[in-house]
């Protein structure tokens, strides 16, 4: 495939990879089970959403989405940045979900602490009895992966990207058989109350009959 047939992909891959990345923040990444002294009731299983395992992939998600529409219209050394910088922001959602799945108590100790009221890293691990995690962190890692590679597909491409369609057109003044169009007339008006504005300003009635040398026939 072509350089140019790749901006495609590389924007649908930066969709996935930050949508992918927003709805796995707002589903359940742990089921959070506490010990029975701390528990309200026996074998009660708290969900324990993505927003409190790991807050920051919200911020993360949004950033990606604006990277599309800023890649879709960027010139090409902007595109190169911007490239740049979605490969940063896949990495720090890798390392966002990671940090959560490598330490499962203390993504859920904030939930530990709303269901107690027990605070601090050491008493509210004391009270976890199981963490399991869903499916919903791995999703995540999938969608900085996405970013990851759309970003590289990017660096790698994107200098010869095709340019954007947009086209900019002034508006005609005449029509090819004469006649003069709405813009045209609609410009003399506005030229016509400049003129007035200006000679109200030195103190001549523009409504009044020209004296002097200013009669015309």
């Amino acid at each position: 495939m072509s350089a140019a047939r790749m901006k495609l992909p590389a924007l649908v891959a930066t969709i996935l990879g930050a949508g992918l990345t927003l709805l796995s923040w707002s589903q359940t990444w742990f089921e959070l089970e506490l010990a029975d002294a701390a528990a309200s009731s026996t074998g009660e299983v708290i969900a324990v959403p993505g927003s409190i395992a790991s807050p920051a992939l919200a911020a993360l998600g949004l950033a990606g989405l604006a990277l599309v529409a800023a890649l879709a219209i960027a010139g090409p050394a902007i595109r190169m940045v911007l490239a740049a910088l979605e490969v940063v922001l896949g990495g720090c959602v890798l390392l966002a979900a990671g940090l959560s799945l490598g330490d499962p108590i203390a993504a859920v100790s904030p939930a530990v602490t709303d269901a107690t009221g027990v605070s601090g890293s050491g008493p509210t691990a004391d009270l976890v009895a199981s963490s399991v995690p869903t499916a919903w962190p791995a999703a995540a890692l999938v969608g900085g992966v996405l970013l990851v590679a759309a970003g590289i597909v990017v660096l790698a491409t994107g200098m010869r990207w095709p340019a954007s369609s947009r086209r900019y057109r002034s508006a005609r003044l005449a029509e090819a058989d004469g006649t003069v169009s709405a813009a045209a007339l609609g410009r003399a008006a506005s030229d016509r109350a400049i003129d007035d504005w200006d000679e109200l300003s030195r103190g001549d009635d523009p409504t009044g009959e020209p004296q002097g040398d200013d009669r015309r026939p």
